[in-house]
């Protein structure tokens, strides 16, 4: 390379060159790109619209078993499939019913409730439960009891002499 200053240029600050670029150019290009992209539009749109009525004219026809079929089966309204299809149906909501699982459960361990109103069973929350067998501790058979003992609790004069004559 050469480091030679050419005659009538100044190596100094300031210099510049003195012909701008005529404005109607850079309109004229505006102007182009933006009618070229309209043509890519209508291009595409056209394209699309080909596309869209071949696949139309090549779908295999509904079984005549099938009922209550949309005019375009292509896009199916979102009530569509809980009015038609029989239980049981693929699960929608994932996350929305594993929501509700969890707080029936929660419900279920922290409150009080009937299991079975007739027969008088009744859960209780697990703390409370869990404080329960602290106290009163684990229930224990003793080491010969037959498979199906009577509960302390309810043991009369006659199941305990069942259980003495069961021993010997």
């Amino acid at each position: 390379m050469s480091d030679e200053i050419k005659p009538g240029h100044t190596a100094e600050h300031g210099s510049y060159e003195r012909q701008d670029l005529p404005s109607s150019g850079v309109l004229y290009f505006f102007l182009g790109l933006a009618i070229a992209t309209l043509l890519c539009i209508v291009a595409l749109r056209g394209v699309y619209a080909l596309l869209d009525h071949r696949e139309k004219s090549m779908q295999p026809p509904v079984s005549p078993l099938i009922t209550s079929v949309p005019a375009d089966t292509r896009h199916v309204a979102p009530e569509y499939p809980q009015s038609v299809f029989p239980n049981p149906k693929l699960e929608e909501d994932e996350r929305g019913q594993l929501k509700d699982i969890r707080i029936n459960e929660e419900k279920m361990l922290n409150n009080y409730g009937w299991v079975d109103e007739k027969a008088g069973t009744v859960h209780i929350p697990i703390d409370r439960a869990m404080e329960l067998l602290v106290q009163r501790g684990l229930p224990v058979r003793p080491q010969g009891a037959a498979s199906v003992a009577v509960p302390a609790a309810n043991r009369t004069p006659a199941s305990e002499a069942r259980t003495k004559g069961e021993k010997k």
